[in-house]
């Protein structure tokens, strides 16, 4: 990540977007949301309950893309409608294509790209990227439900 991009929402902003509370959170910062795209970095710390052996491990990474879809979202509805907008549950309904090139280490901050490809009524296909330097880690497309 390039130290000019501007930061949306820090870490503290971050949790009136999601729907998760620590320990269960996997984003950090929010860099850009429009057009259906969102980009999120979230920094890998060795005391995060998804890391395991050094690495953040898959279930983490997953986790990660949802939160930054729901961060997308939340964004969204905060910008729409109010500071004070529920922010809606969302449901990961099934993973595709999942390619896990390498698990971040932990220490490296990783940059997550969420990209919706598909939207009807409560069911949404994205397609989710995260690269750990500019190494792709993972990718997948993903179907969410929200509440």
């Amino acid at each position: 990540m390039a130290t000019s991009e501007k930061i949306i929402c820090n870490a503290t902003e971050i949790q009136k977007l999601i729907p998760q509370q620590p320990p269960m959170v996997m984003v950090n910062k929010l860099i850009s949301c429009c057009d259906g795209k969102t980009v999120s970095t979230f920094m890998v710390d060795k005391e995060n309950i998804f890391c395991e052996n050094g690495v953040f491990t898959e279930p983490g990474l997953i986790e990660n893309i949802a939160q930054t879809a729901a961060a997308g979202v939340g964004y969204q509805l905060m910008s729409a409608h109010a500071a004070d907008a529920e922010i809606p549950i969302g449901y990961i309904g099934a993973v595709k294509n999942l390619k896990i090139h390498f698990l971040p280490p932990v220490g490296h901050e990783i940059q997550t790209e969420v990209q919706i490809e598909h939207q009807v009524m409560n069911a949404t296909i994205i397609t989710g990227k995260i690269r750990s330097g500019n190494n792709l880690a993972v990718e997948c497309e993903m179907k969410i439900f929200l509440k």
